[in-house]
């Protein structure tokens, strides 16, 4: 059988890998030594050039079924990795079948959840890693993604100004409706309780945390957070005719929460004494698009309300609020953002986004300024933190040859 590969963004370089050997025999000088989270099937990650890949052994059904899936969740502005395509009638030199392969792009500055507790989050994170996978299944669930296996194995985590945002890694046995019924979400919460449960007590006997996880705590954290943004994102909600600024607020508590509303679902009676609203379509993003709107800077949601906010202090202290948004947005890029971000050396870019880095500067001034009494520079304050922690730090992107 001749090897096939099919791939939506065509790389030439796919073809110069060792096809004809099993995965987990791959040289070297091919495989990147990148933390990966634990799997039923052997991952490899690989460079070829400047591009970096995942490569996963599976069937061939499941393997284009999967493919499938994930281009689907791209179309659909879901964050999971993006495939590159698909890998059949792989052989041996002797002509022994091998697994058909799945390649998805490498998700730069993302990080599997144990190794994660091996750069400093215990027991007291777990909630805020709950936080990140409740977001991600809410999304999935509005978007008629029924996942079917929910776990933190089939997840990885990128930094998000002290939050952290979950990307979706494993969609083999997921399935995309309509919309998902409650018993499919029912389904999806429990399993996902049954898999997390015993996925913290595994970190927690293996000795990765130094505080026992109290599972239970967590598993009703879990439910207790996913039914409530469901329900702010979807209720029903009815008021009299003289409360017309609640459907302001209520747009405003999901702008709090970083969605956006794209259409609100609006009903009177014949009177007019009474009206429902109903959120119709919401999408999480909405710091995303505004910093992006006004500095092209793409970053993830936490990330960006963080740095809206001190545009606003720029904008106060310069007092340049009479100013169009845009034009200030471009002197803060130029005067404080870009500056900040060339203190940072050559070697130590790879260790946190740059988004990441500018929060952690942030929180660095607070504690500085609290410590002297005054208010400290930005810059005084960028040197000292790059020199003294940054540098330390581990590498969470990949930024040299291997």
């Amino acid at each position: 059988m001749a090897m096939r590969i099919v791939a939506n963004r065509p790389d030439p370089a796919i073809l110069r890998l060792p096809w004809h050997r099993p995965l987990e025999e791959w040289p070297d000088d091919v495989v990147v030594p990148l933390p990966r989270g634990l799997s039923r099937h052997i991952v490899r990650i690989v460079r070829l050039g400047t591009r970096v890949y995942a490569v996963k052994e599976t069937t061939g059904d499941i393997a284009f079924r999967e493919y499938r899936m994930l281009r689907d969740l791209q179309r659909l502005g879901m964050p999971s990795v993006v495939p590159q395509g698909v890998v059949t009638g792989r052989a041996t030199r002797e002509r022994e079948e091998l697994p058909a392969a799945l390649v998805t792009q490498h998700l730069r500055f993302s990080l599997p959840y144990r190794t994660l507790f091996g750069r400093g989050m215990d027991a007291e994170h777990v909630p805020t890693l709950i936080d990140a996978i409740v977001v991600l299944l809410v999304r999935l669930h509005l978007a008629g993604f029924y996942w079917g296996d929910v776990s933190l194995s089939n997840v990885l985590f990128r930094r998000d100004a002290g939050a952290l945002a979950a990307y979706l890694v494993d969609a083999e046995t997921g399935e995309l409706h309509e919309s998902v019924s409650d018993r499919l979400r029912e389904y999806d919460i429990t399993v996902g309780c049954e898999n997390i449960f015993a996925e913290l007590m595994d970190l927690s006997a293996s000795g990765a945390v130094k505080r026992p996880i109290d599972g239970f705590a967590i598993v009703e954290h879990l439910r207790t957070r996913y039914e409530a943004l469901w329900r702010e994102l979807t209720d029903l909600e009815e008021f009299g005719g003289d409360e017309m600024w609640r459907i302001e607020r209520r747009v405003e508590r999901l702008n709090d929460l970083g969605f956006d509303v794209d259409e609100l679902d609006i009903v009177t009676d014949l009177g007019g004494d009474t009206i429902r609203i109903q959120p119709k379509v919401v999408d999480l993003g909405h710091h995303t698009r505004e910093l992006r709107d006004l500095t092209g800077m793409t970053v993830e949601d936490n990330q960006a309300r963080r740095l809206l906010n001190d545009l606003a202090s720029y904008t106060a202290h310069n007092d340049l609020g009479r100013e169009d948004r845009h034009v200030v947005a471009s002197r803060w890029m130029h005067e404080i953002f870009e500056p900040i971000m060339a203190m940072i050396p050559p070697d130590a870019t790879g260790k946190l986004e740059p988004a990441e880095v500018f929060h952690e500067i942030l929180e660095h001034r607070w504690y500085l300024s609290e410590r002297t009494g005054r208010e400290v520079d930005i810059f005084e304050t960028a040197r000292d933190y790059i020199d003294r922690f940054l540098t330390t730090k581990p590498d969470e992107a990949i930024t040299g040859q291997v």
